[in-house]
């Protein structure tokens, strides 16, 4: 099973204010959409889509073919900020289809960059789950469809921690015994997200005075981490260094032993990575032909067989081995408990904040 470097790896070159990364302001959100022809002749059309590394299957470009009828060529980026750089460069980037976490997809809507979904060429779209369309960043799926969606938690060893946890608190105030060896995110949302839900504030905030009541509370903690961590905290925890750490569900690796994952009772996020279309695409029939062959139960539910992180697409989900499921009880997390936590939305130049809080805590001795 593979699993790629988690959503919203994520740097402040975009910090979400597109114009700071080279693309051109505009207010053209609504911009009206193509006129598409439901009968096209796809096999005169040819798609490049822009996902990361194991995403999806090795031989995607082979199953679209056999299944539509046009040639698929897949770029990698590795993260949003290297494709929405990409985008916003000016001119045609020669991308039809592009794997975007959901903030970002909403911030290149505001530039006017993505074209409108057209609901009538995605049938598929009747698979996904009724709160799918219920996502902050883009209610009703107008101009985005949700390609996964999770949460971020505690993960631990329930052999080496005397308490299970169920705060945030358990990783801010840890007891004695855990101090260094506990670690946390270093992406900038994900470094605030323990500490404002503490604090009951939105993850979403920009509340300078908030901002600033999290930023004491992470330094206070930083002398009791063992690292901060956002790639290898799983294998940490498997040997025993790390026994209680900020994960995202997906990569908790609860199918091993005395290994699990917990919402803390303050809540948390709600993270989703989605496909959108390209506005300067000339295949945009094949386009969204495309996201409907990717939302057919068969093919999504590759996804969460090997990346482990839930889909929004019901009929999916409904397939998976139940052994699966036993394995990675986050992936059975109901989608109307994920709906409780908060949407992950652009916050413009007001994400600038969260940039100099982890700019700041990392910095410090």
């Amino acid at each position: 099973m593979t699993r790629r470097v988690p959503v919203a790896v994520a740097s402040a070159c975009l910090a979400f204010a597109l114009t700071a990364c080279g693309g051109a302001a505009t207010t053209d959100s609504a911009a009206a959409p193509a006129t598409l022809d439901a009968n096209a002749d796809l096999s005169k059309q040819s798609l490049t889509i822009s996902i990361w590394d194991g995403y999806s299957p090795k031989d995607l470009p082979e199953r679209v073919k056999a299944k539509l009828g046009f040639d698929t060529k897949v770029a990698i980026h590795d993260t949003n900020e290297t494709i929405v750089a990409k985008l916003t460069a000016g001119g045609d980037s020669g991308i039809d289809v592009a794997f975007v976490s959901g903030q970002y997809a909403q911030a290149l809507n505001a530039q006017g960059l993505l074209e409108p979904l057209h609901a009538d060429l995605i049938p598929n779209l009747e698979n996904l789950y009724p709160e799918a369309a219920q996502l902050a960043y883009d209610k009703g799926n107008t101009f985005s469809v949700p390609y996964t969606w999770g949460t971020t938690g505690l993960c631990y060893r329930s052999d080496l921690v005397k308490t299970p946890p169920t705060s945030w608190n358990d990783l801010l105030d840890p007891p004695a015994e855990l101090k260094k060896k506990i670690t946390m995110m270093t992406t900038e949302r994900w470094l605030a997200l323990p500490a404002l839900k503490v604090l009951g504030a939105s993850v979403n905030t920009t509340d300078q005075a908030v901002l600033d009541k999290a930023k004491e509370m992470l330094l206070k903690v930083k002398p009791d981490l063992l690292a901060y961590d956002d790639t290898t905290f799983g294998d940490r925890l498997k040997s025993g260094e790390a026994v209680l750490v900020e994960a995202w569900d997906g990569w908790c690796p609860t199918e091993e032993k005395n290994i699990e994952f917990v919402v803390p009772s303050e809540g948390s996020d709600l993270w989703a990575d989605t496909m959108v279309i390209l506005k300067s695409s000339e295949n945009k029939e094949a386009a969204h032909a495309f996201i409907n062959y990717i939302l057919d139960p068969e093919v999504h539910g590759w996804v969460a067989e090997n990346i482990l992180y839930k889909i929004p697409n019901k009929a999916a989900m409904d397939a998976l081995d139940p052994k699966l499921l036993e394995s990675y009880p986050a992936l059975a997390q109901p989608p109307a408990e994920l709906l409780k936590g908060e949407s992950l939305i652009d916050l413009g130049e007001a994400s600038t904040a969260f940039t100099r809080l982890s700019t700041e805590v990392s910095a410090a001795q």
